[in-house]
């Protein structure tokens, strides 16, 4: 019986883009594809240029790519396709995108492979880590080829050549060279941050750096080894009051962290677990109904209104990120959920009860029964996309 640690470990992913100023679309690219349960590979691909040709080479490149590597086609193979499937800049005479490929395999081993973007940077122990690289010529293209066996909370950095030239001319005379950005990633790391979090502090500055208005696309995406860590969520009761007993003792037989959404939930919880459920009385959020507490139950919310309002910042943080400053600092109940869900938990169980809520009947209010069952189908399916494993039950 296998009983290694690396089996508890996971990859934790995060990327973000910011279009040069005044363009509608990204000339950068990333693809994410899973082999399997413990394996990925994830591309990030510049296009020559920006706007229109630049954003269609970069989508190409990376899913061409992507796909191929999936399949468990060899290098050679992949950047020999690309070179007969993607054109040369006929004025420039350079190639048509380059891209940094990150594969991990069984969560034990990195296979870095890069052409012409920015070096990957990797973090050890939140340190500078020089990894090997081999350079391969391939089809007339230098290619670096790095192998990497994993440690807990390895961090791998992968930026477009955004990045190093952000504040060129204007913040710094020469941009913001490598060196600078690895100063920069050891002054902010914290093991607790999650790959998005990393990922989005070092956009920031590099928008910052561009004083607001990018010169170029800049993507950063974050690749991070952490370890399992399970959430588990339960909002409604059962349909039939028999199964209550059933549906608790599952819920609570789970390892890791609980939430419990819903008001008559959290009265039921109370008298399985023979514990009061103190209110908050405070109102944090003007539109976010107050928690509560129960003694072993970690977050104690209403649920309805708070879940639609996670579901926003789930579909935001899929997005843009905008919001992202607003439930990463909040205490209500909505953002006390969407941090322990986007940046704790790896694996997610929902536990969603059946039961029609008479306070939802009242044809004044547009709360249905349907409504919270739509709000967990969708929050699940933002979850799966932020790379959670995830498994429903119903009662």
């Amino acid at each position: 019986m296998m009983n290694s640690k690396a089996f508890s470990f996971c990859t934790d992913i995060g990327y973000l883009s910011v279009n040069k100023h005044d363009e509608q679309l990204c000339g950068d690219h990333v693809e994410l594809v899973e082999q399997d349960e413990n394996s990925i590979v994830f591309v990030l691909a510049d296009g020559l240029g920006s706007g229109v040709k630049a954003s269609i080479l970069s989508t190409l490149t990376s899913k061409i790519i992507s796909t191929m590597m999936a399949n468990s086609m060899s290098v050679e193979d992949c950047v020999a396709t690309m070179a007969a499937t993607l054109p040369v800049c006929e004025v420039r005479k350079v190639a048509y995108s380059t891209f940094t490929i990150i594969r991990v395999v069984n969560n034990k081993e990195a296979e870095i492979i890069q052409y012409d973007n920015p070096q990957v940077i990797m973090l050890r122990d939140g340190k500078n880590f020089d990894y090997p690289k081999t350079i391969n010529q391939i089809d007339g293209k230098t290619i670096y080829i790095s192998k990497v066996q994993l440690k807990l909370d390895d961090t791998f950095i992968t930026t477009s050549d955004g990045a190093i030239y952000a504040g060129v001319g204007s913040s710094l005379n020469f941009g913001w060279q490598r060196d600078n950005i690895i100063e920069f990633m050891e002054g902010v790391y914290d093991r607790e941050y999650s790959a998005k979090a990393l990922a989005t502090l070092l956009l920031d500055e590099c928008v910052r750096l561009y004083g607001g208005s990018p010169g170029d696309d800049t993507t950063v995406g974050v690749i991070k080894i952490r370890e399992r860590e399970q959430v588990n969520l339960m909002i409604g009761p059962p349909s039939d009051p028999k199964d209550l007993n059933k549906m608790m003792t599952l819920f609570f037989s789970k390892e890791g962290k609980h939430i419990v959404c819903g008001g008559t939930t959290s009265t039921l919880t109370g008298q399985f677990l023979g514990k009061p459920v103190i209110p908050c009385l405070d109102y944090i959020s003007p539109d976010i109904p107050p928690m509560a507490t129960i003694e072993g139950v970690d977050i104690v919310t209403e649920g309805v209104i708070t879940i639609s309002k996670v579901l926003d910042y789930a579909k935001d943080y899929l997005g843009e990120n905008k919001l992202y400053d607003d439930w990463t600092i909040l205490q209500d109940g909505a953002s006390c959920i969407a941090r322990m869900l986007f940046e704790d938990a790896t694996d997610i169980n929902f536990y969603v009860g059946r039961a029609v809520n008479a306070a939802h009947q009242n044809p004044n209010l547009p709360i249905t029964f349907n409504i919270k069952m739509q709000l967990v189908d969708e929050l699940s399916k933002c979850l799966r996309q932020m790379g959670k494993k995830i498994k429903v039950s119903y009662f």
